[in-house]
């Protein structure tokens, strides 16, 4: 066929290569399609570099090569200046981990990690329960929770050890309504001062717990809450069945957060009890252990060699606690599916 303006012939090309008109009229084949690069990859290589090199360098300098250090300088009897000469080798480890000082401190950081978890989770829960309540005054009540932890350590120390002395405020107000008997050495009695610190740490830091707790709260949806009020679900057993499991995961943040900061708790012991007295009353630390027998005792490489003791212990707890426990909930974060 032709088309209006007879300009010849009209060429329809066929699967085979040849056109409608006839055998006689053949269409080169179409080229074959070149597969597309990758645009932007090297762009993207190049902005994920300079967005993250700079936080990997910090990292580096403030948290890789400080550790590198430290087991470096472990292996010799330092005393803090000049380069260190006197290599003494594994014998500062084997010092440590027959020492029945750290024994005692590494037992005392094992029954705060605990007792953090016993006493500031379930209170923490509650009150952010009631807390997330239509209550009168819960923004102030909420700022009253959350002010002790955001108080320097060197204040609540010093006024929690003039409160707890023998002569303080409490053993005061105790003999004033009549409980002169339970009147005791808060710090100094061994069989009362970890319970003084768990008091001190549980008040402190468990505005914290509470804040986490009701930010989690607030992620879960009323309308589930509402449906379980429908099927005849009373308030306690909505949140045991709905908003315990939900707030699963901010527990479980929290309670890594709480493991790892209890067991490099230093401040508030060495303010409180001093440099020496903490191995006394039974309220020693790592981090305690650390400064009493590496700096104050003039032995740097010592010290460090307790630094990478602590170090690993706190790495492996967290390496197993990320295994075991927050698997579940990174693996839900994920937004590809494993091939």
């Amino acid at each position: 066929m032709s088309d209006s303006q007879g300009t010849g012939p009209l060429v329809i090309s066929s699967p085979e290569g040849r056109s409608a008109a006839g055998d006689g009229a053949v269409t080169a084949p179409s080229p074959a399609p070149r597969p597309r690069r990758r645009r932007g990859s090297w762009r993207q290589r190049l902005e994920i570099g300079l967005l993250s090199g700079p936080a990997i360098l910090v990292f580096l300098a403030f948290v890789i090569f400080p550790v590198v250090m430290a087991a470096y300088y472990g292996f010799f009897k330092w005393k803090g200046f000049g380069p260190p000469t006197d290599f003494v080798g594994l014998q500062n480890y084997v010092t440590i981990l027959q020492d029945p000082t750290f024994h005692d401190a590494l037992r005392h950081n094992a029954f705060i990690v605990v007792m953090s978890l016993l006493l500031q989770g379930p209170a923490a829960v509650v009150l952010a329960l009631l807390l997330n309540r239509k209550i009168r005054g819960r923004s102030l009540i909420r700022v009253l929770i959350f002010v002790p932890y955001v108080i320097s350590e060197v204040i609540v120390g010093t006024g929690w050890s003039l409160m707890l002395q023998t002569t303080g405020a409490v053993n005061d107000l105790l003999g004033k309504i009549g409980l002169e008997g339970w009147a005791v050495d808060w710090l100094a009695d061994p069989d009362v001062a970890i319970w003084s610190l768990m008091l001190i740490i549980t008040w402190k830091y468990i505005g914290f717990a509470v804040i986490l707790f009701l930010a989690g709260l607030q992620s879960i949806p009323e309308e589930l809450h509402e449906a379980a009020a429908i099927d005849g679900a009373s308030y306690w057993q909505a949140q045991r069945a709905i908003t315990l499991p939900l707030l699963g995961p901010t527990i479980r943040i929290w309670a890594f957060l709480s493991i790892i900061g209890s067991l490099q708790l230093f401040d508030l012991v060495y303010i409180i009890w001093g440099q020496y007295v903490s191995a006394t009353a039974g309220t020693s630390t790592m981090a305690t252990y650390m400064v009493s027998n590496g700096r104050l005792a003039g032995n740097y490489g010592f010290g460090n060699a307790v630094a990478v003791v602590l170090f690993l212990i706190s790495l492996v707890i967290a390496l197993t606690y990320q295994r075991y426990v927050l698997r579940r909930d990174t693996e839900g974060a994920l937004t590809e599916r494993k091939k």
